[in-house]
């Protein structure tokens, strides 16, 4: 018999009532590794009740007592990380080292979850008027609830409730339905850690499943990460529905290439950044914008990318494994299709790919388009797979406006040897995450994950007309300081957070 993925409701795991069910597919080979459930009304009911009545009482429980089931969680996970990314890969078809990364990512949250003390500090005035002091209080929300993607099956989930917990809430997580066994996996860590029954709560499903959600008048907030037309309708509808949201939608992420980076580095970065993950995260490059004379540096650009190989988690000589869905690989390559039809060349065609061992999986080389431009299909669309774009730019200031131009403002980086271009593009840039001689600026837990414009939507943007405006937005940015060598070994990382 399939394996049938349980619920978690009440600190119990069981099985659903539901008759509606979706498959769980290794997309390496098509293997069915499970069936999900679409949870029933009476299932999210008591999924809520559940996390209410743990919320009045945990609430309550000191803030270091917290921090100790935290401290005991994170262990375990460390404890089970191979086995948790083993799962992770077979579902989701990372190969293994980015499986690994992407659970010890969410162990890192779940430590900062441990410090959560120090955060949770008011402010405190004395003689506000005559006689007259104020303090401020941190207090819990309430009942919380997440809704995360297939990409990062380990990470995101741990992004969400940890946090929320640490703070005194309870928590109702609505994983993605394609990759759901990793995530409870960890939920049985969550549960062996001893956590007082009913702060974490798991339902599966769709649609139905998202609505329960965000119309539920008592549930408080919403974390979401996931497609752009998504992440609106769940922003509009959460705000209606007066909760707090916060949507992280898609990406178009640029990297811009000086010509006085070093070579053989960028190039490496570049390669790795746009291909790795099969290009299935929100912080891929999927654009590289070459200044000047770095534009002689395709031939290299081509070669890294050309030595890519592709195949199964268990692989040692894969790069990248396969998409997520079949689906999702006929879209890329129609995307290739639209490309070349559009007229940017393709140097390296992805879609004939001859992968190591299984061919029956939904798998799509990485694939390079030079001559790209701003109209094309595959420079306004996130494409979600292996594919770089290069542009060509004749000075910092047009490869800066280039990106601000773009609708989307995830992240983006530069390379180069020079701090005052550097400063200018950390300053004149309108993205979220910036990175200064690093590919990939995702910052660690105690800093803001933040986006600008199409890829985030929450403070900045008001669909619902109860939606609050704010006039301020955080830009993280991670710096890697080189010396003449521009070894990255001898060089420590540095980050600013600029509210």
């Amino acid at each position: 018999m399939t394996h049938q993925v349980p619920l978690y409701i009440n600190g119990e795991f069981f099985e659903s009532s539901s008759t509606k069910k979706t498959q769980v597919i290794n997309p390496a080979n098509q293997e069915v590794l499970a069936e999900c459930p679409i949870s029933t009304q009476k299932e999210m009911e008591s999924a809520f009740e559940t996390a209410k009545a743990a919320q009045k009482l945990w609430k309550d429980v000191p803030l270091p007592e917290r921090a100790r089931y935290f401290l005991k969680f994170q262990a375990l996970i460390k404890k089970h990380q191979k086995e948790i990314a083993e799962l992770l890969c077979k579902e989701n078809g990372k190969i293994f080292a980015d499986g690994m990364g992407d659970v010890w990512r969410g162990v890192e949250v779940v430590e900062h979850a441990a410090n959560i003390s120090s955060l949770m500090m008011g402010e405190t005035v004395e003689n506000v008027s005559r006689n007259i002091d104020t303090y401020s209080l941190q207090q819990p929300l309430g009942v919380c609830a997440g809704i995360t993607p297939f990409n990062f099956p380990g990470m995101i989930p741990l992004w969400q409730y940890p946090m929320a917990i640490a703070c005194g809430n309870s928590f109702i997580l609505k994983p993605s339905e394609r990759v759901p066994l990793s995530v409870m996996r960890i939920v049985e860590l969550f549960h062996e850690s001893g956590f007082p029954k009913g702060l974490l709560n798991v339902i599966h499903g769709g649609k139905e499943s998202v609505d329960f959600l965000l119309e539920h008048p008592e549930v408080r907030t919403i974390s979401f990460v996931g497609s752009v037309p998504v992440a609106k309708y769940i922003y509009q509808k959460g705000c209606e529905n007066l909760k707090r949201v916060q949507a992280f939608a898609g990406a178009k992420n640029h990297m811009i290439v000086m010509p006085d980076a070093n070579k053989d580095q960028t190039v490496s970065n570049l390669v790795g950044a746009s291909c790795g993950a099969a290009g299935q995260r929100c912080m891929a490059i999927s654009v590289a914008v070459l200044v000047g004379e770095a534009k002689k540096w395709i031939p290299e650009i081509q070669k890294g990318i050309a030595n890519l190989k592709v195949g199964e988690w268990n692989q040692d000589e894969a790069s990248l494994g396969p998409v997520i869905t079949q689906q999702s690989k006929e879209r890329i390559h129609s995307l290739i299709e639209q490309g070349v039809k559009e007229g940017a060349t393709l140097l390296i065609d992805g879609r004939k790919v001859t992968p190591i061992g299984d061919a029956k999986g939904n798998y799509v080389g990485p694939s390079l388009f030079n001559n790209v431009t701003t109209e094309m299909s595959i420079y306004k669309e996130e494409i979600f797979g292996p594919v770089l774009c290069l542009m060509t730019a004749d000075s910092l200031e047009e490869a800066i406006e280039i990106i601000n131009n773009n609708p989307y403002g995830n992240g983006t980086s530069i390379f180069t040897s020079s701090g005052a271009a550097a400063r200018k593009f950390q300053n004149k840039i309108d993205v979220g995450q910036v990175g200064i001689n690093i590919p990939i600026p995702v910052p660690l837990p105690f800093f803001s994950f933040t986006g600008s414009r199409g890829s985030f939507f929450g403070d900045q943007h008001a669909y619902g007309k109860q939606a609050v405006k704010f006039y301020t937005q955080t830009k993280t940015i991670t710096t890697r300081w080189f010396d003449d060598s521009m070894s990255a070994e001898s060089n420590p990382n540095m980050t600013i957070n600029l509210g």
